[in-house]
This record gives structure tokens, C-alpha cells and sequence, in this order.
């Protein structure tokens, strides 16, 4: 669980699994690494050292030895007997007073180990904390951590480490009354609950209402009924009864508006998601989809269907459009973006196997080779593309996230594809971030907190960060290809994506920089200090970095009305034109307009350094410019190291591409070209230093020496 942030960066109150209508944006506390665990830090409350190393110097470990190290996570559990609380029972619980749970936090204790944390500022006198000390969101996770485990090893502690977590996650849900179904996320130290936490989260009572711990539990219990189902099938039982009862929760406050749309400045979005989210509701499929292919009611089959249809209505964009391919997480928003919990094509997947719905799966490889190409060279799972890189910090939670929905869409034809990228996306966590060092140690499993965009690494290990850590091990253990790939992670070279603010270039003709009392729009987020106000007459000059030929992107704060039409011109060319009014009413959507990055008709060409907008309206109207993305129509990445070197180029051009790459090495390089959707278009090897490739349309090339 991360520790969340008012969703508006910079803040410090919140925490991850909140959308942005609910209170800005949020990061996490592996995200917003300037102010780390600042609420829990007044007092720790009971904490135990680990012998876990705080320094990641493990790596190097033989290439045949697994990867999933579960010490740290197992050091995280802890067992309670929780005091009798209405509503709220679990599994034998006469009988086995003991429950599982998981402490949420870890920070390093300066001698080498960590101690636990809770959430929130710590009270010595009563042993509690303003949040607790254990949560739902997290004990789902570490269960499916421990399930996934215990069915790949055969390993008798996972399996009981999973039962006891299942045990305790039940205990969190509310077994009758009003909010049957539901789940409170907040647990003090000796098992009381604590479902209006401080700061306040949403929603209040954590059990009130559908959230993001009900989805993550769902995900828990459905990997958990699959199985237990045959291995004790009394447990199984109980299971099913639980997962019947979320599911009926879910009906209740989310599925019963199947086939309502809400409008979101012009276009419709379902009204039917968990959260109002793709990105929670991919993680309730994920279970749902378990439970089902094992089973599962009717009623769970029903609630699948409908909230992967939903998920999947939320994709967008095409190579060259915003957002390139992707489910957009949130349904409230056409602007953003996140890594964290985007596992939309992972549950896509799965849904379309168990649903026999190859829509949905066709959905999620748009996603993984549409949008992953880019995401990679454009600098890598961000915790918040607002659509501009917004929020570039990255966490475990992310880079997981993108590697485990690669490998889920693995399927057939596509499986090659879905391999490599995923090898690149699981370099991360061996130093293929904007720190440049390993993030996860096998020897400890350890998985640091985050990296901030200056590339600063939070050096806690939380419940979070380590599950996620854990997870990607799992899917690198099972595919040892992948992971062959992941360990070459040094970042050679990166040719992607240059923002460049509006507010900060030449602004002549009335045009002025524009600060914003606050960045945050309610759906999006300024970049830079605001924004260029451009009005009849006005005029923007850009000077570009000399680069490849490219796309340009201006992103326009969008209002309905507005009678501003801005054009683009560059060595006298023109690019194209933007309509600043050329967008929907405002309908249901937290704000008016939408700040949206729309891609004009003419590239720039190679070498181009100046691009300027100027602006005609009526009526004192201004066209609101806050940057301008320039994308490559071949960018690329590059990665060394382990012996080798692994390069992939992302076409956002209409036409096949030709580009020449320079890899480390010695040896043969292996070319594989795809399209977008992860087929293969044509490979062949090559022995030269530098190698010219072709890059289909849309589609990316791979190359490894």
C-alpha cells in the first residue's frame, strides 16, 4: 500500500486508491518521495528490526537461481486476535483466534535492518495509529504473492501464509448489515478496527461504499478459491460464500448502473466501474476471471462480463493520437494516465480466455504494443503521464503492473512480442530506471520504495513496494526467457519524448505565461509553472532541441466555445491547425474542458530548432498552450550489460521507417520487427556493429546482441 498523497502533487495527506475527483491526485508514499512516511515518523510505535540488508549488492546471483526471495514479506506478516468487533468474523475463528495481517510500512533503521510502521501519526499511549497499522489493500496483495508461490513451488509455508492472510482479509469484510460485502481498509495493532481513519479517506466509513480495497480483495479471494477449492475444500467453501457476498456489494453499488454512460467532454465513459476506475476494476477481474474459469457463480460470470466491457471502453488513441493505444485508468479523465495499478491489459487477458471474448483481448494488445513501445522510450512506467509527465516518479507497483499484463497477453501469435517487451519492462527492477541501480535484491527481497523523478531512491520497503517486487519475480521465475532479457539493464541510450513549455518560450503579441492558483485542473495537470494565455494577434516561438523528424503534439487547455484557433508553422511550413473549442460539453467530468495533447497533421523534419503558434479569436477569447510534446517518429531504447545488449525502436509514422542502431557487443544481433498489435512482420540477424533495421508503421523493432 502506498502512502497517498492529496492526488495533487506536492501534497502529503492521502494515499494511492484514491482518484483524483475524491481529492487530487495521488502518488504514493513511493511515489512522493520528498516527504516519505512524514506522518508515522513522530513515532513508530512497536517496531521490529529486520536483518534484511538496507543495500541492494545481491544481483549478481547465479542466472538458475530463483528470483522470488519472500523474507522480507514474511518478516512483514504478523498475527493478531482480533477483540470481538459486530459485523466482522472470519474463517474458524472460535477455534483459531490468530489471524494474518501485514504491516504496512518499513523504514530503515540506520544499522542495516528495518522496523515496522503504520499509517498515519502514531499515539504511544493507546498503541494506535490515525490510519492502523495493517490493510486491506495490502493483505489481498501479499495473499495472491503467497497463493501464486505456493502453486508454482509446492511450498507449505506459502500455502499457510495464505491462509492466514485470507483469514484475516476476511475478517476486514463486513459480513452483514447495509455495507455487506464491503471491506474496511484500516486494522490497529491489536486487531480493532478502524474504518474512519485520519487523514480521511473516501469512502467514509471505509465499508460504505465500493472502493479499491473491495476490488484488490476480490482479486485475492478469487486466486484464493481456485486454490483452495480442491485442496480444502471446507476453506474453498468459505471462500466462495465471501466472494459471493463481494460480489453482490459490487451489483449493489457499481453494476447496477450497467449500460449508463456518463459524458465526459464529449464522450461517453461507463458509469458501472469500481471507483469510477479501469484500473480497479482490471484488478476485481483479475480475480473474478480466476474464480469463474474455476467455477464461480453466475452471478460472478455476469459481473465479469460487465466490468471487462467497461475496462475495455476506456481505450484510446491509436500510434500517432493520445494515448497511443492505452486504457485510460480513470473514466472521470481523457487526460491521464498512471502505471501504478494499470494491469488493464493483464486482466483483459484473462477475462477474454475465461469469457471466450477475443474483444477484449484484442483491447489489451493495443495496450502492450501500441502504448508499451512508446511508454519505454518515452521514459518508462511514470506514475502520472497528466498527459505531460506530470508525476515521473516510478514504483515497483508500476514497472509490475506493465510487466505482468505483457506476459498475461502473451498469447499465441503474440507471446515472442509480449516476451520481449516485457524483458525490457522487467529491467527496471535491475537498474533500468531514472536511478540507474537495482531496485529489488534476491537475496533479501527487498524492493525499495521508488525512485523520484531526480532519480533520489525512498530506501523504505513497505508492504506495497515488496508485494509488487514479489510478483514480478513470480512472473520472471516462470518465463526464464524474460528473465534472461530483464538482467541486461543498464540504460545506454534513450531517444524519446522532449516537452517543452509554452509559458517559458518567446511570447510577443499579447501572448503571456499564465500561473494557475492551482496546477491541477480536477482531471489534469499543468506542466511546468502553468501555461501560455495566446490571444487574437498572439504569438509563441519554440526553439526544439535538433532531433530526429517528429510529431508534434501541442497540448491545449480545451474549452467549450471558445473561438481561438491557433496555427503551427516551422521553416515556413505549416503543421497544422488547433481549434481550442473543439471539445465537448462538460457533462460529468470533475471540470470544463480538458487539457489534451492533439497531434498535428505535418511532422517537423530532422534537425528542425524553430516552431512558433500563432492565434486568431474573437470576443477577447485566448487559446490556453501549456507545452508542446515532440515525439519522434522512431525513438528508441537501449540497454546493456550481463553480456549483452537489448534495443527496441517505437514508430509512431504512418509508413515503415528505416533507422540504424549501434549495439554494444560482439556476436550476431537478432532483428525482430512487430506491428502494433504484437505480430510478427519480418527478422533476420546481423553481424554488424551497426545494424540498419526497418520499423513497421505503428509497430516497434526489437534488437538483441
Amino acid at each position: 500500500m502506498t502512502l497517498a498523497t492529496d492526488r495533487r502533487p506536492g501534497t502529503t495527506t492521502t494515499r494511492s486508491g484514491r482518484r483524483p475527483g475524491l481529492g487530487g491526485w495521488v502518488v504514493g508514499a513511493a511515489a512522493t518521495l520528498t516527504v516519505v512516511l512524514a506522518a508515522a515518523s513522530a513515532g513508530t510505535g512497536p517496531a521490529q528490526a529486520s536483518t534484511a540488508s538496507t543495500t541492494l549488492a545481491s544481483t549478481s546471483r547465479s542466472s538458475t537461481a530463483p528470483l522470488t526471495n519472500l523474507a522480507h514479506l514474511d518478516w512483514l506478516g504478523a498475527r493478531v486476535a482480533p477483540p470481538s468487533q459486530s459485523g466482522h468474523t472470519t474463517y474458524h475463528l472460535a477455534g483459531e483466534p490468530q489471524i494474518g495481517t501485514l504491516w504496512t510500512y518499513a523504514e530503515p533503521t540506520g544499522t542495516g535492518g528495518f522496523r515496522h510502521v503504520g499509517g498515519g501519526s502514531y499515539d504511544p499511549a493507546t498503541n494506535t495509529y490515525g490510519q492502523g497499522a495493517y490493510n486491506a489493500d495490502d493483505m489481498s496483495r501479499a495473499a495472491v504473492v503467497y497463493l501464486r508461490h505456493w502453486r508454482a513451488t509446492g511450498a507449505s509455508s506459502s500455502r499457510a501464509r495464505a491462509y492466514e492472510l485470507l483469514r484475516g482479509l476476511t475478517y476486514l469484510q463486513t459480513s452483514s448489515g447495509a455495507n455487506a460485502g464491503n471491506v474496511v481498509l484500516w486494522m490497529q495493532p491489536d486487531g480493532t478496527l478502524n474504518p474512519s481513519p485520519q487523514p480521511k479517506e473516501l469512502p467514509d466509513p471505509s465499508d460504505s461504499d465500493a472502493s479499491y480495497w473491495l476490488a484488490r480483495s476480490i482479486w485475492a479471494l478469487g486466486e484464493g478459491y481456485a486454490a483452495f477449492r480442491t485442496t480444502d475444500p471446507a476453506f474453498g467453501s468459505f471462500l466462495r460464500q465471501r466472494l459471493d457476498l463481494a460480489v453482490s456489494a459490487l451489483d449493489r453499488e457499481c453494476l447496477a448502473r450497467y449500460g449508463q454512460y456518463l459524458s465526459i467532454d464529449g464522450q461517453r465513459a461507463p458509469a458501472w466501474l469500481i471507483a469510477s476506475g479501469a484500473d480497479a476494476s482490471a484488478e476485481a477481474v483479475l480475480g473474478l476471471s480466476a474464480y469463474v474459469e474455476a467455477g464461480g457463480s453466475p452471478a460472478a460470470r455476469t459481473a465479469l462480463t460487465r466490468l471487462s466491457e467497461g475496462v475495455a471502453d476506456l481505450s484510446g488513441g491509436d500510434a500517432q493520437t493520445w494515448p497511443f493505444g492505452a486504457v485510460r485508468p480513470w473514466a472521470l479523465s481523457r487526460s491521464i494516465w498512471h502505471a501504478w495499478a494499470s494491469q488493464m491489459p493483464a486482466a483483459l487477458a484473462r477475462a477474454s480466455t475465461v469469457l471466450g471474448d477475443p474483444h477484449l483481448s484484442d483491447v489489451a494488445a493495443t495496450d502492450s504494443f501500441t502504448f508499451d513501445p512508446w511508454l519505454l522510450t518515452s521514459g518508462g512506467p511514470d506514475n502520472g503521464r497528466l498527459p505531460t509527465r506530470g508525476d515521473s516518479s516510478q514504483i515497483a507497483y508500476g514497472a509490475d503492473s506493465r510487466l505482468e499484463s505483457l506476459i498475461a497477453t502473451a498469447q499465441g501469435s503474440r507471446q515472442q512480442a509480449a516476451h520481449r517487451l516485457a524483458g525490457i519492462v522487467g529491467a527496471w527492477f535491475f537498474g533500468a530506471n531514472p536511478a540507474g541501480v537495482p531496485m529489488y535484491d534476491p537475496a533479501t527481497g527487498v524492493t525499495y520504495d521508488g525512485i523520484s523523478g531526480n532519480g533520489t531512491v525512498n530506501h523504505n520497503s513497505g508492504a506495497e513496494s515488496t508485494i509488487h517486487g514479489l510478483l514480478a519475480m513470480l512472473a520472471l521465475d516462470a518465463h526464464p526467457d524474460v528473465a534472461a532479457l530483464a538482467r541486461t539493464a543498464t540504460i545506454s541510450q534513450r531517444i524519446g519524448t522532449t516537452s517543452i513549455e509554452a509559458e517559458t518560450a518567446g511570447l510577443s503579441g499579447g501572448a503571456h505565461a499564465v500561473v494557475p492558483p492551482s496546477l491541477w485542473t480536477g482531471e489534469a495537470l499543468f506542466s511546468g509553472s502553468g501555461y501560455a494565455g495566446v490571444p487574437q494577434g498572439g504569438r509563441v516561438s519554440f526553439t526544439l532541441p535538433a532531433g530526429p523528424a517528429s510529431l508534434v503534439l501541442p497540448v491545449f487547455d480545451l474549452q467549450p466555445g471558445s473561438s481561438a484557433v491557433t496555427t503551427f508553422t516551422s521553416e515556413d511550413r505549416a503543421l497544422g491547425q488547433v481549434r481550442s473549442g473543439d471539445i465537448g460539453a462538460q457533462g460529468d467530468s470533475p471540470a470544463p474542458g480538458a487539457l489534451l495533447p492533439v497531434t498535428l497533421p505535418v511532422t517537423v523534419s530532422a534537425g528542425t530548432t524553430q516552431l512558433s503558434a500563432s492565434t486568431t479569436a474573437t470576443g477577447g477569447d485566448e487559446a490556453r498552450l501549456d507545452a508542446l510534446m515532440v515525439e519522434p517518429l522512431v525513438s528508441r531504447l537501449v540497454l546493456t550489460g550481463d553480456g549483452h545488449s537489448t534495443a527496441i525502436l517505437s514508430s509512431r509514422s504512418h509508413r515503415v521507417e528505416h533507422a540504424q542502431v549501434t549495439l554494444p557487443g560482439t556476436g550476431s544481433t537478432q532483428i525482430e520487427t512487430y506491428d502494433g498489435t504484437g505480430r510478427l512482420v519480418s527478422s533476420w540477424s546481423s553481424r554488424a556493429r551497426t545494424v540498419p533495421v526497418r520499423v513497421p508503421a505503428g509497430g516497434f523493432t526489437y534488437l538483441r546482441r
